[in-house]
């Protein structure tokens, strides 16, 4: 048989439409890592009114939990490790918020949640350092490679997506559905209305912390073969994650659906055409330039201050 070799011009947009592809499918899927730390950030600012930027690191610590429990396992062990690991995590962010909050008392207009979520952040990533060194280390899951037209992708990719989905949808149904999560919006409109009302705020407040860990441990584990796993990678993530909430709007995770994939986009274009050591810069223009246009984030509410 004689083997038809397609025209050149054809050839070319093949390539570009390939690269077109690249960039799309993975960028969507490293913002759905920036949008999960975007709504752990959510649920912890809807109850107490912080942002935990300690959040990157903790999702280093879960694919570390990927690194040491479940690395080449099968699927029979990685979905078993999986949940210990969201769980560990969960105990360990329950336990920062129980820190954090001790000086707020009730009130969060001091600045100390700043420096002591920032020096957790601190803390993990030093501990990292000296306990497995500045390397990066490689995760292998067990989610085989997929072709979309094509093109070959990473199985963890897809895990990203479908990670941030879930957690979309099970945050959806939890604040609507149950009554922890009814407590926990209330918490978002009124601290002294909802403790007036009989609710036990700071039981509730470390309850959002833990599912803030669940989260955000199960998402490290999930991506860990596609993220850098090392002690310095915490910060690059909660940056972008932070990014997102922005973006998409505080408190608002619909609006993490599009900040995430939108900053992941952007950070794999600039990669891809200009260079990697540049992403950062990229992400902090697309927030620069949403603000100027929107300054509560694309789904955003405004709200009133009382003065």
């Amino acid at each position: 048989m004689l083997r038809i070799e397609p025209p050149e011009q054809d050839e070319g947009k093949w390539l570009m439409l390939s690269e077109i592809l690249i960039i799309v499918v993975r960028g969507i899927a490293i913002g759905s890592i920036f949008a999960m730390i975007a709504m752990s950030f959510n649920i912890v600012h809807g109850a107490t009114g912080i942002l935990n930027f300690a959040q990157g690191n903790m999702l280093v610590l879960g694919a570390f939990g990927a690194f040491f429990l479940a690395n080449g396992a099968s699927l029979g062990i990685w979905l078993p490790m999986l949940l210990v690991t969201g769980v560990v995590i969960a105990a360990v962010l329950a336990f920062q918020g129980w820190i954090t909050l001790i000086p707020l008392r009730s009130s969060v207009e001091q600045d100390s949640w700043i420096i002591s979520t920032v020096a957790v952040s601190v803390i993990v990533g030093a501990l990292i350092m000296i306990y497995q060194g500045p390397f990066a280390y490689n995760v292998r899951g067990p989610a085989p490679y997929f072709r979309v037209l094509g093109v070959r992708t990473p199985g963890a990719y897809g895990l990203a997506i479908a990670c941030m989905l879930f957690w979309f949808f099970a945050m959806r149904y939890f604040s609507r559905k149950t009554f922890i999560g009814l407590a926990i919006s209330a918490l978002s409109q009124d601290f002294d209305a909802a403790r007036a009302a009989g609710l036990p705020v700071r039981r509730l407040q470390l309850i959002a912390f833990a599912i803030s860990g669940l989260m955000i441990g199960t998402a490290g584990f999930l991506v860990a073969p596609v993220i850098s796993v090392s002690a310095d990678a915490g910060l690059r993530y909660v940056l972008n994650g932070f990014v997102a909430a922005v973006v998409g709007g505080i408190g608002s995770n619909l609006g993490t659906l599009i900040g995430g994939p939108l900053v992941g986009v952007v950070a794999m274009l600039t990669a891809y055409k200009i260079g990697g050591a540049y992403q950062d810069l990229a992400s902090l223009l697309v927030l620069v330039g949403i603000l100027m246009v929107r300054p509560q984030g694309l789904f955003g509410r405004t709200s009133a201050r009382r003065v």
